[in-house]
């Protein structure tokens, strides 16, 4: 059977997904294809399954990594604690729908495994930028990693810190900085998160998970103060590969 995989998102003009895979399966000889499928709204993923039969597995990608969680069946132990979603395996059954969906997190393992090697000893704290699905992700590898994190928002919240807050003596405290939010990603690349940067040492380690721009503006500003920068490209691909791996686990519990 030719099968399908794809990516649900809007828009989905920044995604790298649909050439990774397109390049695996021509280069393994694997008998399917890679779709892009634009949808607006979360609720349009059942239409998307309905449609297309030979679908097994989906990305996704922003702003649905939330809203689809009550569209699916189940969920793998690690979305459930992050509470969201990019990677969807699809079983065909004989229930009402007519499918099975489960959904995964591969966020933590991109994230954790393209950062350690870049850690210090100094490298104890860090600023997550942004407060959507990803950065749920990011703060749990954070978390498994042992290193204290706190939010930074636009806005005053509990717990959160504004950029307003960002003194000299907080930038010194956390000397990484994880942009999570999509500021920066193409076609808007001449914008970055408002931070202090010239507050920014060698001692700093910033990564920013957007990988289109390959250097956004908030990694050659980080650059400009002799900071480590990484981008979310090697992250895309062990996310990529982490997939591949959910979409054919065998033992999923219809």
């Amino acid at each position: 059977m030719h099968h399908v995989f794809g990516l649900i998102g809007y828009p989905l003009g920044h995604s790298f997904s649909r050439g990774f895979f397109t390049d695996k399966f021509n280069r393994e000889g694997i008998d399917a294809e890679y779709l892009n499928f634009e949808i607006p709204k979360a609720e349009m993923l059942l239409e998307v399954v309905s449609n297309n039969p030979n679908l097994q597995g989906l990305n996704c990608t922003i702003p649905h990594k939330q809203a689809i969680i009550p569209l699916l069946d189940a969920l793998s132990p690690e979305a459930e604690r992050i509470g969201a979603v990019n990677v969807i395996r699809i079983t065909r059954d004989d229930s009402p729908r007519g499918f099975h969906l489960k959904g995964y997190n591969s966020d933590i393992i991109g994230f954790s495994d393209s950062l350690h090697p870049l850690l210090q000893p100094h490298h104890r704290k860090a600023l997550v930028l942004g407060t959507g699905g990803a950065s749920r992700a990011i703060c749990v590898g954070l978390d498994k990693m042992g290193i204290e994190w706190r939010y930074v928002s636009r806005s005053p919240r509990e717990g959160h810190f504004t950029y307003a807050d960002l003194t000299p003596e907080v930038m010194e405290e956390y000397t990484i900085i994880v942009n999570c939010s999509p500021v920066g990603m193409h076609p808007k690349v001449d914008a970055c998160p408002a931070l202090p940067y010239e507050a920014l040492t060698p001692r700093h380690l910033l990564y920013d998970l957007v990988y289109n721009p390959l250097e956004t503006l908030f990694m050659r500003r980080g650059k400009a103060q002799g900071a480590t920068v990484k981008n979310g490209l090697e992250m895309f691909h062990l996310q990529a590969l982490a997939s591949w791996e959910m979409w054919h686990e065998e033992d999923i519990a219809l």
